[in-house]
């Protein structure tokens, strides 16, 4: 079996590599820049908007799996770019080499597109999707935590330096481990029953957790089981995230984009994979103990 594979270079990418390789996949993946050498994985140097690079990485493929993407951008613009018409530029060259197994990595924010700039973009992304004439399947994920991951990062020091995790107002929120979320993935290229279908996987959560629960999932994975989970108004929030942007500029992780979906009150997910596909094996209090431990051993504390 045969996949190509974007955004191999990023946290979920790398756990689909991972799992990848382990199950004897040949992968090609693309990359803007040289890589390390990786276990099965020939990777492909371009971009989204690179036509003939896609046409490489496409090139003999069984299925392809696109999970690149921005989660941040300063402007809607820079969601339509990567978003939307980096979506449409993979589609139009898978169509073109005759395969027909798309898999979409979007997003839970997809559902509420309204919300922000982001959710929009990946609604918009979906939407080209839908009309394509290939047997695709659609992946919505929460919130995903795991080994290698920087946008839970701040959380997991916080909670360590200070005793306290700073969270949205009041809301539900469900969570999966990225590796969980990568052998779903996997397991999506050859069932059939997938095909035209949206999914939105968690850790088997049906409730979801509350800010609250998470916060202290955080904090006890820290070692600070009695951390302070504090909600934060929204208006705090924005000002967090203009604070942010004036420090960091482009490079703020908090913007006043995601706080518009952050504050959202439900973010449960409500279409599962079938367990015939797939079924989640990690829950999220024992998958952030072992990505609290990670950061440990690697020094990210």
């Amino acid at each position: 079996m045969k996949l190509a594979i974007t955004g191999g270079t990023g946290f979920l990418g790398g756990h689909l590599l991972r799992i990848g390789a382990e199950r004897g996949y040949e992968m090609r993946a693309l990359a803007r820049k040289a890589q390390l050498p990786r276990p099965n994985v020939t990777w492909v140097q371009g971009t989204l908007d690179h036509h003939d690079s896609l046409a490489e990485l496409v090139d003999g493929a069984d299925a392809v799996l696109h999970v690149a993407g921005a989660i941040n951008a300063s402007a809607l613009a820079g969601f339509v770019a990567a978003n939307v018409t980096g979506t449409a530029s993979l589609l139009t060259a898978t169509e073109a080499a005759g395969i027909k197994r798309f898999i979409f990595v979007s997003s839970l924010s997809a559902r509420e597109p309204d919300l922000s700039d982001y959710g929009w973009s990946k609604a918009a992304a979906e939407a080209i999707v839908f009309q394509s004439p290939l047997d695709w399947t659609i992946v919505r994920p929460p919130a995903i935590f795991g080994t290698g991951d920087r946008e839970m990062l701040e959380l997991f020091r916080i909670a360590r330096r200070k005793g306290v995790v700073p969270l949205p107002p009041k809301g539900l929120v469900s969570l999966i481990e990225a590796g969980d979320l990568a052998a779903l993935l996997l397991d999506l290229v050859d069932a059939d029953q997938a095909i035209e279908q949206i999914y939105e996987p968690d850790d088997g959560t049906i409730e979801g957790y509350t800010h609250r629960a998470l916060g202290k999932m955080i904090g006890a994975a820290v070692g600070r089981p009695g951390v302070l989970a504090l909600p934060m108004p929204g208006f705090l929030l924005r000002l967090a995230a203009t604070a942010e942007r004036l420090r960091y500029g482009d490079r703020a992780k908090l913007t006043r984009d995601r706080v518009s979906y952050f504050c959202h009150p439900d973010w449960v997910c409500k279409k599962r994979p079938p367990a015939e596909i797939w079924s989640p094996q990690v829950k999220a209090e024992a998958g952030l103990n072992a990505t609290g431990a990670w950061y440990e051993r690697e020094g990210w504390l």
